[in-house]
């Protein structure tokens, strides 16, 4: 055997011995850590049982496990983030809504999980829905239905965690409308395409309407009304505006306040899958011009609610009433939702200048002149829609 030969086998041999030496190093190491992760887990700080007193979560979105575990031990509701997110893992709380959350303090890490799992223990949550209002109103043969102020003020309803049976503490809706009344409209976040419609508003208690937009909101319930209405106003201007409000407003030859306006008609008019011919319906009448005469602008002013209205109802002058009155509503009589929004961002083409509802299941007819609107009518009739109970 040759001596190059004698080297190259020596030489193997020692590289393979150094390999083996690195990779039981490696080895003994990943060990070393793994041992070290797993104590560390094992002895996270974690509080035990249901704990008590009251705290409040805010969660965001986009919050991980980990930021939702740092925001609990915050406000010491958990002994530690790692003891949270170990026994959050794996568990409904994994995808948490954003929102806020009542919870104990100094509760073991299972308890939290559980107490974020309730749904009575989530607060803040206010849902508009698309044509609601600022007041409780009452529909005939229908009850009453809350209105924003009165739901809002349900959102700040928080309960005494150590005393299950004591009533809930909440802000009462007048101090809601206390708020929207008195505050400077520049305070409460108007856009400033509303202000000056809103500071010269008729009726103050209404002057917001139309700018808290349907959908569901999430509030601060421990946040002053003035702050919870800005919030809200904030969050509606953004959504409208993400519409492309303002270039549309311009487009169809109307203010951004009046497309909310118009909207807010349409909302209440229409059915979803007219709301395109409602919108152009309005802007035809508008441009003749000739009353709008929808009884949804005479039911905006009236204690008591339904489809069709009163020849005194329809007499009564008040700056709704567009039976009354030429033109648009003075302001919004509802929340628009979005489809109404964009529906009069983006109206149908057409020369309807009528339409009524005929049936129960929300057929609607639509006409360019009169003598076909008034077939249409007698049809409505006789269906029983636009009989009045009164």
């Amino acid at each position: 055997m040759s001596a190059a030969r004698g080297r190259s086998r020596t030489g193997a041999t020692t590289r393979f011995i150094l390999l083996a030496a690195v990779i039981g190093v490696i080895l003994a190491f990943a060990v070393m850590v793994y041992r070290n992760l797993n104590t560390e887990v094992a002895a996270a700080p974690d509080f035990e049982g249901q704990g008590s007193g009251n705290a409040l979560l805010h969660v965001e979105q986009g919050d991980t496990l980990g930021v939702v575990g740092d925001r609990l031990y915050e406000i010491g509701t958990v002994a530690s983030t790692r003891a949270f997110t170990g026994a959050a893992t794996g568990t409904p709380v994994e995808g948490i809504q954003p929102g806020y959350y009542q919870v104990r303090q100094e509760m073991s890490a299972a308890s939290a999980v559980e107490a974020l799992s309730d749904p009575q223990n989530r607060v803040g949550f206010v849902e508009v829905k698309p044509g609601g209002r600022l007041l409780d109103t009452v529909v005939v043969g229908g009850g009453r239905e809350k209105g924003i102020f009165t739901l809002i003020a349900d959102a700040t309803c928080l309960r005494d965690l150590d005393e299950p049976e004591a009533a809930p503490v909440c802000r009462q809706p007048q101090e809601i409308v206390d708020a929207a009344v008195q505050a400077d409209p520049a305070e409460l976040g108007v856009p400033g395409w509303a202000i000056n419609e809103v500071r010269a508003a008729p009726d103050p208690v209404r002057r917001l309407e139309g700018l808290i937009a349907a959908g569901v909101h999430t509030i601060n319930p421990q946040s002053e009304p003035i702050e919870i209405l800005r919030q809200l106003i904030d969050l509606s201007t953004a959504s409208y505006d993400e519409t492309g409000l303002v270039p549309a407003a311009d487009r169809i030859g109307l203010t951004p306040y009046q497309v909310v306006t118009a909207a807010s008609l349409v909302e209440k008019e229409g059915m979803l899958q007219d709301f395109d011919k409602v919108a152009r319906v309005i802007l035809n009448r508008l441009a003749e011009p000739m009353q709008l005469q929808f009884d949804s602008t005479v039911n905006y002013a009236l204690a008591d609610q339904e489809i069709a209205t009163t020849d005194a109802d329809r007499a009564a002058r008040t700056p709704w009433n567009t039976y009354a009155m030429d033109g648009l509503p003075y302001g919004p009589i509802g929340s628009p939702g979005l489809d109404a929004l964009r529906a009069m961002e983006n109206p149908a083409e057409g020369r309807w200048k009528y339409f009524v509802t005929v049936d129960m299941e929300g057929t609607t007819l639509f006409a360019d002149e009169y003598p076909e609107h008034e077939r249409n009518q007698s049809e409505a009739i006789a269906n029983g829609v636009l009989a009045s109970g009164r």
